[in-house]
């Protein structure tokens, strides 16, 4: 197995919009990042992965880019950007890009120019079909509800957008298309970035003939689309990409990879093809996305994330999350935020931190923050939220039944400002912010946290130094443990002598965790998130409710 530098790395997510804001206009900025790149070093981080700052009409808060090589004006000036990447270069930090590739804004002059007229030389840079009896080329519905067409009177044709109507997909079948994609990125490459994120990516291929295709039910954002998601052929496009763009280059690619399972992952990330770094798979996503608190599936959620780790140990790379910027929080979502919110956090941390991959960390999960609390449906600012909405009213919903769901399920509810402190705003801003404080920010905030030895981010600053000294947490192999337990969610890392185990709580009721062919003893506790009786070599370890303890496996 390669020794990579992203692989003994920790990424850490920054959402620009919501993470620190200097102009004082509600929104955060790239010198607000710069200016809390010594926070994220004290962290102990490796990788910042910045979300869209390309220009933008924010109709899907920056995945919809209106120019590829220059930065939105609210968040500063391509002066702003060097500065920060030579400030994060200087401190040791690498900076990955979020990359949309799939789509662009309909403001982008590409697609101005595609949709003046069917003989543009960019016609073909998208998709435009003719439709079927004044309806649409297909049954194909938006990701983000409703159709997946749009119609140009202009042009008396229909173009495709995956998304939300203002993102028309590219057409990856044009080779004029795909080469101005890999000389952009090229560009970016050169200027000193250490790679991308690639948002969609198994979406940039559709079946040919677009045919019709049954559309999936529920959160559309985790379903099966069998026409245009990992589509055979998709991987000759990756193929070309990582030899036009990344060969000879010592960059990190993560690509999103909804559809891709463990028997699948290989070919897209295995170090003898060459192609990705690694992939964010989504199958976890119906775990949490889907159900209530009360169908936490601990049995469910160690089948998934054991199959990813043995699929690609030896053979390929896991990128290790919990939260992201499309998902609500998971302390909210999975843990115990009103009885137990810090044990809960630190357990959960502890339960997916310490496996092989790259862990990732999105802004104020170090914190432990819950989900940011809604009054009412109008402080929504996300489109897929929007469209949401009125499909459930449409469908007959109540609005307090909506609002519920919503809560619960938002985007926002994770993308709110990061609180710095207990002053006004969190110190986000001195401004009036984009989207509310966080509830919490005067009791979860940095400041406080930083002086509290016992704090969620304290414990996130101890994962981190534990992974970067303990060889074994890189590369050892992974070993299921309590395969059986509905509470315990235990595993070990190496073999033989040189090994460690993982065990963690993941309920709100005591738990005993047994094994056998090893001891667990005091004087190889490495960490823990709640205060712990010394106890010699032992077979079974009684819990509390979310505890996690990490070990040195001493020999029997």
């Amino acid at each position: 197995m390669d020794d990579r530098w992203w692989q003994r790395a920790v990424v850490y997510q920054i959402y620009p919009r919501s993470f620190m804001d200097t102009d004082g206009d509600g929104i955060g900025d790239l010198p607000g990042i710069l200016a809390r790149l010594d926070y994220l070093a004290w962290l102990g981080v490796d990788v910042l992965w910045l979300c869209p700052i390309y220009p933008s009409p924010n109709d899907d808060n920056g995945y919809d880019i209106s120019d590829y090589c220059a930065i939105m004006a609210e968040f500063g000036t391509m002066a702003d950007f060097d500065r920060l990447l030579a400030e994060a270069h200087r401190r040791g930090m690498r900076v990955i890009l979020d990359l949309v590739i799939n789509h662009t804004s309909d403001e982008h002059p590409w697609f101005r120019e595609s949709r003046n007229s069917r003989d543009n030389p960019k016609r073909d840079w998208y998709i435009w079909r003719d439709g079927r009896d004044g309806r649409p080329p297909n049954n194909w519905e938006s990701i983000f509800r409703g159709p997946a067409w749009d119609y140009d009177a202009t042009t008396e044709q229909w173009y495709l957008h995956l998304f939300t109507r203002r993102q028309p997909d590219l057409d990856w079948e044009n080779a004029a298309m795909r080469a101005a994609i890999h000389a952009m990125m090229r560009w970016w490459l050169d200027k000193g970035v250490d790679g991308f994120r690639i948002d969609a990516i198994t979406h940039i291929r559709k079946a040919p003939g677009l045919p019709d295709m049954p559309n999936p039910q529920g959160l559309a954002q985790v379903a099966a689309y069998p026409y245009h998601m990992n589509v055979a052929g998709i991987l000759d496009y990756i193929d070309e990409l990582a030899r036009e763009t990344l060969a000879g280059r010592d960059a990190m690619t993560v690509g999103e990879a909804n559809g891709i399972g463990p028997d699948d992952a290989e070919e897209w990330v295995g170090t003898t093809r060459r192609r990705l770094s690694m992939i964010l798979q989504f199958e976890h996503w119906h775990l949490w996305s889907d159900h209530p608190q009360a169908a936490r599936d601990v049995l469910a959620l160690k089948r998934i994330l054991g199959r990813w780790q043995r699929a690609l140990h030896g053979r390929g790379w896991n990128a290790l999350y919990l939260e992201n910027h499309d998902l609500p929080r998971v302390v909210s979502r999975w843990g115990d935020p009103q009885r137990h919110p810090r044990e809960s956090a630190t357990a959960l941390a502890t339960m997916y931190f310490l496996m092989e991959g790259t862990p990732f960390i999105y802004q104020g999960q170090e914190l432990g923050l819950a989900n940011a609390e809604f009054a009412n449906l109008d402080e929504f600012r996300d489109r897929f939220a929007h469209n949401r909405i009125a499909e459930m009213r449409a469908s007959g919903l109540s609005e307090d039944a909506i609002l519920d769901e919503m809560r619960r399920t938002g985007r926002d509810t994770a993308r709110g400002p990061m609180p710095w402190d207990d002053g006004p705003q969190g110190g986000f801003t001195t401004g009036t912010p984009w989207l509310a404080a966080h509830q919490d920010y005067r009791s979860a905030n940095v400041a406080r946290q930083q002086a509290d030895p016992d704090s969620v981010l304290q414990h996130y600053r101890a994962l981190i130094a534990l992974r970067r000294r303990e060889p074994v947490l890189i590369h050892g192999r992974y070993t299921a443990l309590a395969a059986r337990s509905t509470r315990i969610y235990a595993y070990t890392r190496g073999e033989g002598d040189e090994r460690i185990a993982v065990v963690c709580n993941l309920s709100s009721r005591p738990a005993t965790f047994r094994h056998t062919g090893f001891a667990l003893a005091a004087e190889g506790l490495l960490l823990v998130n709640r205060p712990v009786a010394l106890h010699g070599p032992r077979h079974a370890l009684r819990l509390a409710p979310w505890e996690a303890r990490v070990y040195r496996v001493a020999a029997e």
